[in-house]
This record gives structure tokens, C-alpha cells and sequence, in this order.
């Protein structure tokens, strides 16, 4: 497994036992909807929580499962915590920087109206380097938009890119910069229009030594 599948695998199983420890009543169908991840991924992650020693799955009526965090899952907890935090200021040091750099560079060569691509941690950083200039952002699109809102915009699928008026599309996700990229294109977005920050990779960029 290499450093950027580590890394989501660690923010994920986090993700999990952050919700288990609030209410150990979730269903997996409950988990999934809540972190946007698949149903069968929520189940494989728990399997693997759980013969790690991490939770415990106890039935309940009506043939469904609790879980718990036990005394090594909270210390693990403890420690993804402090990794994550670690992990989100190297991201927002680069981020920061490189999309301010962008954001500038385009506004500069004219562009007006930006889309985003992709939602996670990035895509806060993202707006507020862009609420820097006097660039305005068009919409956000994402692969997994679940009804929700970012920021007081309504967060569409990629597909609905065209309904947007944009002069470019900029990837403001973290771990899926390809896969939303070939999203765009089969949505009919010229290539030429879509930026990113991420050239070599997220993690290379914040470990690298530009970080």
C-alpha cells in the first residue's frame, strides 16, 4: 500500500470510529450515507476495525448490529486524531499557496467565472484563496454529491457541469483528481479548461521539499 492509500485508509477508519463513539447505533447503511462512502467499503472497513481490536459488533433486536469503540479504538482514535491534524496543516500550507498562485495567474489572463471540482478538505481552501481576487465562483460539482451545500451552494453532480457558466473548472479534491478529470471529460469538457494544483500528487507536493 503506498503513502496515499495509507493515508485515506487512516481518514477513513478516523471517520469511523468518530461516528461510532457518538452513537453505536449506526447501521453501516447509516455510515455510509453520513461519510459518502460505499456500502460494501463501510462494511470492509469494519471488518477490518474490529479484528484489529479496535471495535466490537454486538446484535441488537430486529437482527441489527451495534458498535463499540473499545479501550485500544479510543486510544487509536486518539492517534489518527493527532495524525490527521498533522496531515490537514502540511495540505492547507501548500494548498494555500498554490491555489492563491492560480487563482491570481488566472485572474490576470482574464478569466471571470470558476467552477470547483471535487469536495473535501481542499475545497474550503480552495474559496477562500479564490474570495482573494475578484474571481467568482460559477458552482461546485462533485462525483458523490448527496444533496448537500457547501458554503451557501448547492453541491451538483459532475454530469451537471455544463448547467454551469464557467471559463474554467479548477479540482479542488484531495485524493481523486483523475477519476474526476474523466469525469469531466465524458461530460464534455474540453481538457484545456479543467486546472488542478495537484501536478505530481498531493502527498509528493506536502512532502516533498517545496513543502
Amino acid at each position: 500500500m503506498n503513502n496515499k492509500d495509507e493515508q485515506t485508509d487512516d481518514y477513513r477508519s478516523l471517520q469511523l470510529l468518530d461516528e461510532i463513539s457518538r452513537n453505536h447505533e449506526l447501521t453501516q447503511r447509516d455510515l455510509s450515507r453520513k461519510l459518502g462512502v460505499a456500502l460494501g467499503l463501510i462494511n470492509s472497513y469494519l471488518k477490518n476495525l474490529a479484528a484489529k481490536g479496535y471495535i466490537t459488533i454486538s446484535t441488537i433486536p430486529r437482527k441489527r448490529y451495534a458498535y463499540y469503540l473499545t479501550p485500544h479504538g479510543f486510544a487509536e482514535k486518539t492517534r489518527l486524531t493527532y495524525r490527521h491534524l498533522q496531515n490537514f496543516t502540511a495540505l492547507y500550507r501548500v494548498a494555500r499557496r498554490d491555489f492563491s498562485a492560480l487563482f491570481t495567474r488566472l485572474a490576470a489572463a482574464g478569466v471571470k467565472r470558476v467552477a470547483f471540482c471535487g469536495v473535501d478538505e481542499v475545497t474550503e481552501i480552495a474559496y477562500l484563496s479564490l474570495k482573494e481576487t475578484d474571481l467568482e465562483l460559477a458552482g461546485i460539482v462533485d462525483a458523490e454529491p448527496a444533496k448537500q451545500m457547501f458554503l451557501g451552494h448547492e453541491v451538483r453532480a459532475v454530469g451537471d457541469i455544463r448547467s454551469l457558466l464557467f471559463d474554467v473548472v479548477v479540482i479542488t479534491n484531495f485524493k481523486d483528481d483523475e477519476a474526476l478529470r474523466r469525469g469531466l471529460a465524458s461530460a464534455g469538457v474540453d481538457e484545456k479548461k479543467v486546472l488542478s494544483i495537484s501536478s505530481g500528487g498531493w502527498l509528493k507536493k506536502i512532502e516533498g521539499p517545496a513543502a
